[in-house]
């Protein structure tokens, strides 16, 4: 890390928390939930302040980072996937599933010609070649076209998980946070996506003072503007670090909270049926009214596991 990098840290928190203090009563105001646990306590409150984060971390990286063009469009997406949810935020009707599906959609397909492109030196008509991907010394071997389909559901899975997970002060981002450091040691590790890690180091720096508003008990929220942008960022920074299959262990709570309830639906929907009945989804829902956690038992117990995860993943990979 050079002085300028140090610099983007500190812009990127020190201007998100000015920003944020200065704006946020111009975010628009949650209508709260119905149906969540405890979502009518939202109400009133900013949301979409993820408009606020996400811009000073996208500013602060122009300025400050060693930039290459595949980072750069890396973060422009990271904007448009951030946009995409403030206007929902915005809106006085929330825009349907099937809007929101297709521009996720159009976003993951350039995440993954943006990463195609540059892996094959600009070269896509080496898509007829293979790559392969490993996860614990298990390496796989895949055609180029299968690996852009597996990247385009990493992208669409980790938006979408991301964002179901976006329901208890402090638990998305905290959450996020854990889940981007492992990525930047196996990029140390793997010695690839090395000049991204800093691009992650300056958002995390962002996330961190943004939970300095929505620390229990918050007084504003990220929105989906804050919740799909770090889903971006999560499934671009798996894909950097060399090992996109690490996804499973270093977000597996993020996945699990937000990925059971879209496997609830879409089981109702397509199957209909329902296996889990008995389970409120998104998790954390499950354990606040179920279990009983409060909604800091929820952020630590949560915490806590992933990072021992995420501890004995790390540890693996340097045993294979």
């Amino acid at each position: 890390m050079n002085i300028m990098t140090l610099l983007g840290v500190l812009v990127s928190f020190l201007g998100t928390a000015i920003a944020t203090f200065a704006l946020k009563d111009k975010l628009p105001r949650d209508g709260g939930r119905d149906f969540a646990v405890d979502g009518k306590l939202s109400a009133g409150k900013p949301r979409g302040a993820g408009i606020i984060f996400v811009l000073v971390f996208a500013l602060s990286s122009f300025v400050f980072v060693k930039m290459t063009i595949e980072t750069a469009i890396y973060i422009v997406l990271i904007i448009a996937c951030m946009l995409t949810g403030f206007f929902d935020d915005a809106a006085k009707k929330p825009w349907g599933e099937l809007k929101k599906g297709l521009l996720d959609l159009g976003i993951a397909v350039l995440v993954a010609v943006n990463y195609l492109t540059h892996l094959t030196d600009g070269n896509l008509y080496s898509l007829g070649n293979t790559t392969s991907i490993s996860l614990f010394g298990l390496e796989i071997v895949l055609p180029i076209w299968l690996f852009a389909i597996g990247i385009v559901v990493l992208v669409w899975v980790s938006v979408n998980v991301t964002n179901c997970a976006d329901g208890v002060d402090g638990l998305s981002a905290t959450l996020t946070i854990i889940t981007l450091i492992p990525f930047m040691i196996a990029s140390l590790i793997n010695f690839r996506g090395l000049d991204f890690s800093v691009v992650v180091i300056v958002f995390i720096a962002a996330l961190l003072a943004y939970l300095l508003f929505n620390a229990t008990p918050s007084i504003l929220l990220m929105g989906d503007a804050g919740s799909r942008a770090m889903g971006l960022m999560i499934a671009v920074a798996a894909l950097k670090c060399g090992n996109p299959l690490l996804f499973i262990p270093f977000a597996l709570v993020l996945a699990l909270d937000g990925g059971l309830g879209l496997f609830k639906v879409t089981m109702i929907r397509v199957f209909k049926v329902n296996p889990m009945k008995n389970i409120r989804t998104p998790l954390h829902d499950q354990t606040r009214k179920v279990w009983g956690w409060s909604g800091s038992q929820t952020v630590i117990r949560f915490a806590i596991i992933q990072i021992m995860v995420s501890v004995i993943a790390i540890f693996i990979m340097f045993l294979v």
